[in-house]
């Protein structure tokens, strides 16, 4: 047999001799796994203390609930609107520690200890708030769904102007901003109104604003 047959030959065998190896390996069971640990899948939650509305309020919340949810779901206080949920609207706009702030946007756990108001702690039916009150006088609503944010809104706007906090219409910044139609409605911007009020809204709070001086 010459040397090339020889080469051919004993390629062959190491093909079939592979072949069958591997066609062994193939066949044999495979090792058990080792046991997986069991992962928690549940929600993570934390203890949360607000004060809302002059009461106090301690809460079981899971970490990611919104400020929004745990005055609607939790506290029951559905006067503060869901919108659009994306801080676009100012439907949902409360005040915490005196500042307005999208409550859609925030977790409520950030707000541990936080004085929060929302509309039911505006004024009541029987003792309103002059910017409620002014909001009736003016036609300041009409299907009513942004009233509670653009009351909280207002309220939280003539404070800041009190303040000398300006706005990007302030023409001096170096002085107090001045209660003008331009100010009104660059500050409450953030507050849409969808049957279109903006007018009435804004002689609402000039209405307080002259009040208030």
């Amino acid at each position: 047999m010459s040397s090339i047959s020889c080469d051919v030959e004993m390629s062959r065998r190491s093909i079939l001799a592979g072949g069958a190896a591997v066609a062994t390996l193939t066949t044999m069971p495979a090792p058990a796994a080792a046991p997986v640990a069991p992962v928690d899948l549940a929600p993570a939650t934390m203890p949360l203390t607000l004060d809302v509305n002059g009461h106090r309020h301690t809460l079981m919340l899971d970490t990611r609930t919104t400020l929004l949810d745990a005055l609607r779901e939790h506290l029951k206080l559905t006067g503060t609107k869901k919108g659009c949920d994306h801080g676009q609207c100012g439907a949902c706009t409360v005040l915490v520690d005196g500042r307005r702030i999208n409550s859609c946007l925030t977790l409520a756990v950030m707000h541990q200890g936080d004085k929060v108001t929302t509309i039911e702690g505006l004024g009541t039916p029987d003792k309103l708030h002059p910017m409620q009150s002014a909001f009736i006088k003016h036609d300041g609503y009409q299907c009513g769904y942004c009233t509670p944010g653009q009351i909280c809104s207002a309220v939280a706007v003539l404070q800041e102007i009190e303040a000398g906090i300006p706005s990007h219409v302030t023409a001096d910044l170096g002085a107090s901003p001045e209660i003008t139609n331009l100010e009104l409605r660059e500050r409450m911007s953030g507050n849409i109104c969808r049957c279109g009020a903006y007018s009435n809204i804004a002689e609402a709070i000039a209405d307080v604003a002259r009040g208030q001086a």
